[in-house]
This record gives C-alpha cells, structure tokens and sequence, in this order.
C-alpha cells in the first residue's frame, strides 16, 4: 500500500475485461487452449473481428446443422469457463479490496497519531516560549499586575482555566445554536459534559442517482451528529432531522469524480447519506473532526469502564453487640468474596462493536457469530455487572441487525437461483444465533417460493404426458434437494421436521393443482391420465430413498379428480352401449377379410378372452353380434385404464361403475331374449348371453381380483344370478 500512490488502482483488481477484442477474448479463449479452442482464440483476438462477418462465413464452410451446434457448443463452453474465471477473479479482488482498506486504515490512524504528536510538541514549544516572555518580562510590574487581575483562581493553572473557558463557550454556543433548530429539544437533552465540536453547512446528495436532494446543517458534538434541514422562508432557522450517535456511524470518503466532488459518506446501517462540502478544504476538516471526535468517544468510553471495573472499597459497617450477627456476617461476606471483576478493557472487547459492524457490512456473517460467540464464552461464568449490561445492550443491537440481514437473505424477494444449497449460509448462522424455528421457516418459505416459480416457469407444449413429466421431474427433484438440504441444516433439531412435513403437504397440494388442471380440467381421455397418475407416482417413489412417503398425500388430494373422471367415463361407455342397442338387430358379424378376424382374435386375446376361436365361424365370420363384441372391448379397456388409477379409496367407485356398465348389456340381452319371437335369432341371442355370462364376467372378474387384490362379491353375484330379469310388457326397457 505505501509503495502505491494514493487513489492508483491496478487493473487486476476492478475486475473489469475490455468488451472487444485483445484481453477479453484472451482470457476466455485461453481456457480452451489446443486444437479448435486455440484456432478460435486467434480469430476473436484480431481487431477487425466483425461477428457478422464471421456467422456468415461460418454457415457457409459448414456442412450442415450439426456443425453448427458442435460449433456453438465450443463457443458456449468457452463462455462458461470466462464467466467462471472472471467471478473467482472478481471474489479474490474483493477480498484483496477489503485487506487494502484495512492498511489504508491502519496508516491512516498512524498519521493521525504522527499528527497529534507534532501538536503535542508544537504545544511544548509553545510553552516554552511563553516560560521566556515570562522570565524576561518579570521585572516589568505593569505586566504583573495585569496578570493577577487576570487570575480569577489562584490555585488553577493558565493553561487549565483557558480550557475550561473554552468549554464554557462551547456549551454555550451549543445552546445558542440548537435553540434554533425546531423539534431538537426534547430529543437532545443537555447533559454537563455535551459540548458542540463542529458545524457547517452541506448539501445532501441521492446515493443511487446522484441527484441533489435538500440542503443541511450538520451540528457534531462530542457524542453524535445532529443534522437538521434548512427551512426556505426563515434565515439562520433549522428543522430536525436525524441524530446519529458516533459510536454507530462510519465516516467514508468519496473520491472526486467532476462534477461530483467534494463529498463524503456516513454509513448508519442498514442506511447511508451522502453530503457534499463547500471546497475540499471544509471536506477536510469535517473528515479530520469527526475522525477525531470519534477517536476521543471511545477513548473516554474505554476509560469510564476501566474506572468502573476497579473494585471498590465497600464502608466498614458499625459494629455490633449481637452475638448472632456474626453468624449473619459470615454467611453475607461469603457471596462477596466469591464476585470476580469483570475484565472489560480488553482490546478485542473494546472492538467488539465496531468489528461487527464492519462484518456485516462485509456480509461475513461467520466472522460475526464467532465474535458473538467468543464473547458469550469469556462471559459465560463472569457475574453481571452494570458495564457487562451495557456491553450487552450494544452487542444484542448488532444481534438485531445481523439477524435483519439473514433473514432478508431467506426472504423470497432474494433471487432464488442456486438451489436449497444456496440458503445455506444464513440458515447455519441463524441457528447458532439460536434462531432455529425463524431459520426453518424462512427456509421452507424460501423453497415453497423457489418451487412455485420453477412450476410457473415451465411451458405448456405439445403432448399432455410429455408436460406431465416435465411437471414431476422439477417438483419431485425440488422435493428431493431440499429433503436433503433440510437434512443436513437441520440435524439433531427434531422439532423442526413436524414443519417440513406440513410445508411437504401444503407443496404437494399446489402439485396437485397444477396436475389437476393440465390432466383433469382440460377433459383428457381415461388412458391418458392414467398414464399421469401412474408417472406421478413412480415419481413420489423416489422420496421413499430419503425415508419420506407421500404417496398417501398424492392419493387423498387426487381421489376426488380420479373419481369423476372414472363417472364421465363411465357414463361416455353406458351411453355409447344405449346406442349400440337401439340399433341391433342381432346378426352375425361378417369382417369381410382374414386379416380384419385375425385383428379381432388378437384384440380378444389381449382382453383376456382366450376361449374367443370357438364363436368363429366358417371364412371370415363371428357367431356373435357386432353390439356384444364392442361391449366386451370397451368394457375391458375401461377395466384395465382404471386399475392403473386404483387405490383403496376408488374401490366402491371402480366396483359400482363396473356393475352398472354390465348391467346395461345384461338387461338388454334379457330383454332381447324375451320379446323376439323368431327361434333362429332367439337361439343367437341365447348364444351371446352365453358368451357373457360364461366367458366375459369371469374374465372380468379374475382381472378385477388380480388388480385389486382381493375378489369382488357384487361382480360374482351378478354372474351367478343367471335367472331371468322381469320385464315390463309396456315398457321397452327392463329393469331389475
């Protein structure tokens, strides 16, 4: 640092690459050294690179879209590696620029040390000075008499009866001065020692725009700074309008950049102002001042706990003629003996406060809890004294602050890139604040936030299953991550996970809507949203590996969707055989072609029906009506689609809809079988009741048992009931 000039700042460390050209290009392309990497780095580094140009040269020598994409990649790997390299860059300069503020700091306080020295002895020199007039003026007696007039005290000294009158006048002055600011005094009591240092006028200045705010007069005493507005239509007349005490406020200088000049900063976390001098030489007496003052505080500060920490000689209480009160005497003196004094004047104690402002300013959130640490360790076993009460009252204020500012870091407002790992670092210092259930609830908030976007963020294209995977890969692997991330903050705090299982709920519940209204709303067929259902769950099988089972979760939020989706479609099915039978007119089938049979023969296979080969007949005929054969497939494709969205809950509802389905074909088949009077169609009709009792119900029903697990009662009574169904005579339709 002392070998620099002062304001001189090496390039390296601004982190800046220039946008064209030479070192921008070096530094990306010399990650990619070798082969295409080295020969795309000379192209990018000359000077007349045209980007245009070299596209358009580019899509001419390639052979085609492949090319290109190789080429883009390189390209975009390359871009990576610089944006990698210039943020480690960026981090280490960083780091570079706070260890140079602290030398800086460190030879500032020297000069002002050197500076107070040179007082000390242009004091001295002074003095002596003064001892020669006074020695070669003592035969002068005029001038002794002025000087015993002079002397109101004869016992204080010159130099000590000057300082106390000037003291006098400071106070004095500060009186005249804040009687003129409006609504200061009731917030600024007079104390005996407060005294004015300081003032001037300034002129405030936005911190973002750099636009002129107000202009003020700043009043700084030997305590704090006062600043107070200047009020239009009143000369020599102020308005209140902040108090800053100086053991809570930075002092920063702005360094000239015309037309802005001669400003400095005042940094009172989490706020700053920015104030602009007459001419550098009043910028530099404010700097100087309040420098000084400050230094002066907390030198005073330091001896006032000192003073206060030495033991104290307690009065020797009169003595007594009660025999008992010795006892009693004893046994008071004992707790007495036991009290330590409190060591408070160390220089990392005294330093405390100021070190944790400047961590949190720097964001080093770790260094700033081992500070709070350190200090709850040296006073874990000190008594409690009225100086470690103070102590603590500044301490727990930077507690304050340093919680405010990880928990604005956890707020959803903050970018949520980087996943749960980002949170991290405010979740740790959190809970060693003893701020557990705060930092488990701004997690999860964090994360709920973070989830929610990536689902909205997602585009509605193309198939419904194809999103529906999508939708499952982003919310089950966040699901995941923060599981895990959750896991490792949270370890041995057992009360916080009844949280994470409640916030689980509620973030599979807003899944669920999201499903619900791409599968359920949008009226997509059965076999699609089973295909969803069957991809959502496999997905929530994944948690099981983390020991968290949501399947239950997934089930109840999705049983009343998955019911009304089997009642439309069970309805779409019963409608569609009303019509198939108003239109029978109970013929064989006749498919025309071998190819259209053995299609048939393959699709029955596949419903389960094997014994199908008897009911053919000669060439490319079916002994069985056109209504019974689709009614048999649309019965089973409804049965198989609905045991891919079975669980306990739709039980009844499959079971019931099942029933209902059948009964719809049975009925008409009974009723077919009782009206028709030609015997070569009535013993066809017998051939198809057949061919549902004895081969479709019991397919159905073993397929029912293998799905659900268990056998169906309704399903093996009705095809046991093979009586026939009364029937209305006036009525075409037939009822149980």
């Amino acid at each position: 640092v002392s070998g620099r000039r002062r304001g001189a700042v090496s390039p390296a460390a601004t982190g800046r690459v220039p946008s064209r050209g030479g070192c921008g290009a070096e530094m990306a392309l010399s990650l990619g050294e070798g082969g295409g990497g080295s020969r795309l780095r000379r192209q990018l580094e000359s000077g007349g690179f045209m980007a245009g140009e070299y596209v358009k040269q580019l899509s001419q020598q390639s052979d085609g879209d492949r090319d290109l994409q190789e080429h883009r990649q390189r390209i975009q790997a390359l871009s990576e590696e610089t944006a990698q390299s210039l943020k480690r860059n960026v981090y280490q300069n960083y780091r570079q620029f706070i260890e140079t503020a602290r030398e800086i700091s460190y030879l500032e306080s020297e000069m002002y040390q050197l500076s107070h020295i040179l007082t000390e002895q242009k004091g001295i020199m002074e003095a002596v000075t003064q001892a020669l007039l006074l020695q070669a003026d003592r035969d002068d007696p005029a001038l002794g008499a002025r000087r015993a007039a002079a002397a109101a005290d004869p016992f204080l000294p010159l130099s000590a009866k000057d300082a106390a009158a000037n003291e006098e006048g400071r106070q004095r002055t500060l009186t005249t001065l804040l009687e003129k600011v409006e609504g200061c005094r009731d917030l600024l009591p007079e104390s005996p020692g407060k005294y004015l240092v300081y003032n001037g006028d300034l002129v405030e200045y936005d911190a973002d725009h750099m636009a002129q705010i107000q202009r003020v007069h700043a009043f700084l005493m030997d305590d704090c700074l006062l600043v107070a507005t200047t009020l239009p239509n009143r000369r020599g007349a102020y308005r209140y309008d902040a108090l800053y005490p100086l053991d809570r406020l930075a002092v920063v200088n702005v360094k000239d950049n015309p037309p802005m000049k001669d400003m400095f900063k005042l940094l009172m976390f989490p706020e700053s102002r920015i104030f602009q001098a007459e001419n550098a030489k009043i910028k530099k007496e404010w700097l100087e001042v309040l420098e000084e003052t400050k230094r002066s505080r907390a030198l005073s500060e330091k001896r006032r706990l000192e003073q206060e920490a030495l033991p104290r000689s307690a009065p020797t209480p009169p003595e007594s003629t009660n025999p008992f009160d010795e006892d009693e005497d004893e046994e008071e003196d004992e707790p007495s003996a036991e009290e330590e004094v409190v060591d408070l004047s160390l220089e990392w104690i005294q330093e405390l406060p100021e070190d944790l402002d400047v961590c949190i300013a720097q964001r080093d959130f770790e260094g700033a809890v081992d500070l709070l640490d350190k200090l709850n360790e040296y006073l874990a076993d000190k008594p409690v004294s009225q100086p470690v009460k103070e102590l603590r009252a500044k301490v727990d204020e930077r507690v304050r602050q340093l919680t405010d500012v990880l928990v604005f870091e956890l707020s959803p407002d903050r970018s949520l890139r980087g996943g749960p790992r980002a949170t991290r670092r405010a979740v740790s210092q959190l809970i060693r604040l003893g701020q557990s259930t705060k930092a488990c609830e701004l997690f999860l908030k964090n994360r709920a936030a973070a989830v929610q976007t990536a689902i909205r963020q997602l585009r509605i294209e193309g198939a419904t299953l194809l999103y529906i995977h999508k939708l499952c890969h982003v919310f089950f692997t966040s699901l995941l991550e923060t599981a895990r991330e959750f896991e490792t903050d949270f370890a041995g705090k057992n009360g916080c996970y009844s949280a994470f299982v409640v916030w689980a709920r509620s973030s599979m519940r807003m899944f669920v809507d999201a499903f619900s209204k791409q599968v359920f709303d949008s009226k997509e067929s059965l076999s699609t949203a089973a295909e969803c259902v069957k991809v959502a769950k496999e997905h929530c099988k994944q948690l099981n590996e983390i020991g968290l089972d949501l399947t239950f979760i997934i089930h109840a939020l999705l049983v009343k969707d998955i019911k009304g989706a089997l009642q439309n479609y069970k309805d779409i099915i019963i409608e569609a055989t009303k019509h198939r039978n108003s239109e029978e007119m109970w013929r064989k089938m006749n498919l025309m072609t071998p190819e259209a049979l053995g299609k048939l023969r393959e699709e029955m296979r596949s419903c389960g029906v094997g014994s199908f080969d008897q009911y053919t007949g000669d060439d490319c005929w079916v002994n069985l009506s056109y209504t019974v054969v689709a009614f048999t497939k649309q019965t089973m494709a409804f049965l198989e689609e609905a045991l891919k969205l079975y669980f306990p809950e739709l039980h009844m509802v499959l079971l019931e809809s099942l029933v209902e389905i059948i009964l719809v074909a049975v009925q008409h088949v009974d009723y077919s079988l009782r009206c028709e009077q030609d015997p070569e169609k009535k013993a066809f009709i017998r051939q198809n009741a057949s061919f549902l009792y004895e081969t479709v119900l019991p397919v159905v029903e073993k397929r029912f048992e293998e799905g659900v697990g268990k056998p169906a009662k309704q399903l093996q009574d009705l095809r046991n009931a093979s009586r026939l169904m009364r029937v209305n005579p006036e009525s075409t339709t037939s009822v149980v």
